[in-house]
């Protein structure tokens, strides 16, 4: 799958959010080392703590079906399901991100559905938390 395919997937599953409250729709698409691609977006919720982001949707489905090997990450959000530019994992995802994946990881934040900025999530994500680094 090519750079392009993945964000055009998570482009498509941005327009499957559930954001009443917000109005601000997320997709994201996770490849994984198999080839398999992994969907998610955001669906909110009326006491907004229950409320979970599209990567940590695309990251849990991989995982509830014994996937842990990822090769590559692409997002795309905007208000009303339209693109409004790049669209950055919250801290919290970022984290969830790198309990599976390393610094070098690459990150695909989709700007229009035919143009991206690629990232590392060491570059969003530089100081993680993780056992290796409490003592």
């Amino acid at each position: 799958m090519t750079e392009q395919q993945l964000v055009q997937a998570a482009v498509a599953a941005m327009q499957r959010a559930y954001a009443p409250y917000s109005g601000f729709f997320v997709g994201a698409a996770l490849l994984a080392a198999d080839g398999r691609v992994f969907t998610g977006c955001n669906i909110e919720n009326a006491s907004f703590t229950p409320t979970v982001c599209a990567e940590r949707t695309a990251v849990f489905k991989a995982v509830s079906e014994g996937v842990r090997d990822f090769k590559m990450l692409a997002i795309a959000g905007g208000k009303s399901g339209k693109l409004t530019g790049v669209c950055p994992p919250c801290g919290v995802c970022r984290q969830v991100l790198s309990e599976f994946c390393p610094p070098d990881f690459p990150v695909l934040l989709a700007e229009t559905p035919d143009r991206f900025r690629r990232v590392t999530l060491g570059e969003l994500l530089p100081y993680s938390f993780s056992l290796e680094n409490t003592p």
